[in-house]
């Protein structure tokens, strides 16, 4: 592969990770670390790399092929902005703004000008999310009919202590870890159309939710139940089940996706295809099987394909649009919990997605 110069900007937690896939990956190079921090010169000078403290300061010396930006949510607008404006291809973390307006700006900007822009929604790039996917594609399933997900964990007292923001508004698991479910599920099932919810605050007690039950509905026609915790003492969350983040505890014969049609039903991650060995009827026998997944971290996966898009013009898997989309769909949950009202979300073709349906006669996985 063809070596690419990728700048990092953000020297925080997220920001370290991608600097170390960079430094890693055979065929990138670390070009350099943007950061207003002093502190972030250490970590330069390990990397052999220079330090800036803006991407003006940055470009005026030179542009790398692609840039990374994994700064506070409220500023990814105007960095990635700044990145588009040179021309220079970038990979902006989850999400891509902190209100849809201005992700919509840096969207039409992007096309505008013809420079790729990518979302950090990694999972995309997970084989497991792909597999499931494409099986739910190739109508091994039927027509999707429900699907019931979690994402339960226990987040300890010093994640609050480290960041008292956290246990106000804003801070709670719906806008932190509920937008990472969103993008998966539209991944699944294509447009979410309409979603309402319940919220919490009884366990912990903080201004800001620990506990909600959210309703979906899909355009196609689906209808989804979804339960989130931060405060529960569960293992039923994608990173717990997975496997595909080694800083957690890994549980791996549980689920925490089931996805149903008319013909089948699947369990993620461990991907127990159950289906219908006859013609559907609740007194006939299925058929259940493991679907081999090979497992590899979502987030080389997705420097990869960052990697692909510089050199060959691969079209992003995930868009600046995709970002968009899976943004507003969280703050329409928010806004769900907030009123307890129905909340429909615009811009959704009310008609079922026919490439996520794709009945077949012969379906693709045994």
């Amino acid at each position: 592969m063809d070596s690419v110069a990728i700048a990092v900007v953000g020297a925080g937690l997220i920001g370290r990770t991608h600097i170390e896939l960079v430094r890693e990956h055979p065929a990138c190079r670390l070009a350099a670390i943007i950061d207003p921090d002093p502190a972030a010169g250490y970590l330069a000078e390990q990397a052999g790399v220079p330090r800036y403290a803006s991407l003006v300061e940055a470009f005026s010396v030179s542009r790398p092929d692609g840039a990374v930006v994994a700064t506070p949510n409220t500023t990814h607008v105007d960095c990635a902005m700044e990145c588009v404006t040179a021309g220079v291809p970038v990979l902006v973390e989850k999400p891509i703004a902190d209100n849809v307006a201005d992700a919509e700006r840096l969207v039409t900007v992007a096309s505008a000008a013809g420079v790729p822009l990518l979302v950090g929604h990694h999972r995309r790039h997970s084989p497991v999310l792909a597999t499931a996917r494409e099986i739910v594609a190739h109508g091994t399933l039927g027509d999707p009919v429900t699907l019931m997900g979690s994402a339960m964990f226990y987040k300890p007292d010093g994640y609050f202590e480290a960041a008292p923001w956290r246990r106000e508004p804003g801070g709670g698991p719906i806008l932190i870890n509920m937008i990472h479910e969103v993008d998966a599920l539209r991944a699944l099932y294509g447009e979410i159309a309409e979603v309402q919810a319940t919220a919490s605050t009884s366990t912990r007690g903080f201004a800001v939710e620990d506990t909600v039950a959210i309703s979906l509905r899909f355009a196609s026609g689906a209808l989804g139940t979804f339960l989130l915790s931060d405060t529960a003492a569960s293992v039923r969350s994608w990173e717990q089940t997975s496997g595909e983040n080694p800083g957690y505890a890994h549980a791996g014969d549980e689920d925490c996706y089931i996805l149903t049609g008319t013909r089948g039903s699947l369990a993620i991650p461990t991907m127990r295809l159950t289906t219908y060995q006859r013609r559907p009827g609740w007194t006939e026998p299925f058929h259940t099987t493991a679907v081999e997944v090979p497992r590899r971290d979502p987030l080389r996966a997705q420097l990869d394909h960052f990697h692909a898009v510089l050199r060959a013009g691969t079209p992003p898997l995930v868009t600046g649009r995709d970002g968009v989309r899976t943004l507003r769909a969280t703050q329409a949950i928010a806004e769900a919990a907030r009123t307890g009202a129905p909340v429909p979300i615009p811009g959704t073709a009310e008609q079922a997605d026919h490439s996520q349906q794709g009945a077949q006669e012969e379906p693709a996985w045994p």
